[in-house]
């Protein structure tokens, strides 16, 4: 990608909704998330007893490469407990803290649409869910995070050992969650794991590059006035780290439905850019702030803290000039900023419309990819939400 887009979301429907609509709205999503725990709760039961049908620490695999029931046997039995707590508890953890459900609910949203049965493939939604919360349990750990949804983060609250193996291991959930919903179609098992793998490689890829960060695309950048050697480079790891995974979703659920290869296709690309857009517009609420029912979920400017260089940072740099921008640049280049200089390069940010600029590309990528999947879509009721839905994650949703 080598320039802003500037394409525009298609107007809202209608540009505010009668209270009565945005109710409705609300209570779909709420509706989507109580099923979508109902599915956690099979997966990651909140008891020892419980596993023994979901199978996470107790069940193991045969020669043959099938899953075997393990609990009734005696030392199973005996570690149970403790497998249960050190593998189930610190995701049910995080999973209790809140999030908005927004990925699982997009996918089984689109399950509906294509005219599958959202009930059905309710585990493998879940899963993709679970291992989305594995991952930001690793993402805490390597990013010295001590807050997550406004509680201690998992490693915080239950050891950095602990927290990094139960955080990869909600990853492995979904060979269980396909095993439950498609045994027989080995085909299509096969496919399903593909996309996943291919999905969480992109994932790692996009965090080692987010772990090493863009310090020298931003020196360039402002050395030379030009943005787009930082501009790509963050575009590059928000789309492998967040947008490959809510792709592989919609790609899942394309997948189940049996959809030909130009409808998955354009699914693919259409979660690719909501995730994407997501992680954009995640950048913006760092210079902004997040508060969710009264608690701080994110101070403004923790991004700056740390050094980090963030979409609103990248565009900054045709909207300030070298002279404002160099001294703003190297004042948090090197983390730890005091608080003071932190909320005025925050402020400097909002001020040049960098943070506007942010909002119209997060826009302009979902848009894009809506105008080429719409026409590919069944004209039913439950469409034109998918667009609703992606409106929804973009420009309110900051819950990750």
């Amino acid at each position: 990608m080598t320039s802003t887009p500037t394409t525009k979301l298609p107007a809202e429907r209608p540009a505010s909704r009668p209270a009565a609509e945005e109710e409705t709205f609300q209570e779909l999503l709420a509706r989507w998330a109580g099923r979508v725990d109902a599915q956690i709760e099979r997966l990651y039961p909140g008891t020892p007893a419980g596993c023994r049908d979901a199978g996470s620490p107790l069940m193991a695999y045969d020669c043959g490469g099938e899953p075997t029931d393990c609990s009734g046997d005696p030392a199973h039995a005996r570690v149970g407990g403790r497998l249960h707590a050190a593998l189930t508890e610190p995701v049910r953890y995080l999973v209790g803290a809140g999030g908005g459900r927004w990925r699982p609910g997009l996918m089984m949203a689109v399950i509906e649409v294509l005219g599958g049965d959202s009930e059905h493939f309710g585990p493998l939604v879940a899963s993709m869910e679970l291992a989305h919360t594995g991952s930001l349990m690793v993402d805490d750990v390597e990013d010295g995070a001590s807050l997550r949804r406004g509680r201690a983060t998992v490693h915080t609250a239950f050891g950095t050992s602990t927290a990094l193996n139960a955080g990869t291991f909600a990853y492995f959930t979904l060979d269980r969650a396909v095993r439950l919903t498609v045994p027989e179609d080995l085909v299509l098992r096969a496919r399903l794991y593909d996309a996943y793998l291919a999905a969480l490689r992109a994932a790692h890829a996009g965090q080692a590059l987010d772990i090493q960060g863009h310090r020298t695309e931003m020196d360039q950048a402002v050395r030379t006035e030009d943005a787009e050697p930082a501009l790509e480079a963050v575009r590059l790891t928000h789309r492998l780290k967040s947008g490959a995974m809510v792709g592989a979703g919609l790609e899942a659920a394309a997948l189940v439905c049996g959809v030909d290869d130009r409808q998955r296709t354009a699914l693919v690309a259409f979660g690719s850019a909501i995730g994407t857009a997501y992680q954009i517009t995640d950048d913006v609420a760092d210079l902004e702030g997040v508060v969710r029912d009264g608690v701080v979920t994110k101070q403004v400017g923790e991004d700056l803290h740390n050094g980090k260089v963030t979409m609103p940072l990248a565009h900054a740099v045709a909207r300030l000039p070298r002279r404002r921008l160099a001294p703003l640049w190297h004042a948090v280049r090197d983390g730890r900023a005091d608080r003071t200089t932190v909320l005025g390069a925050a402020a400097e940010l909002r001020d040049c419309g960098a943070l506007e600029a942010c909002v119209r590309e997060a826009q302009s990528l979902v848009a894009e990819t809506w105008s080429r999947l719409e026409p590919m879509l069944p004209q039913v009721p439950g469409t034109r939400m998918l667009l609703d839905m992606a409106r929804h994650v973009v420009q309110v949703n900051r819950i990750a």
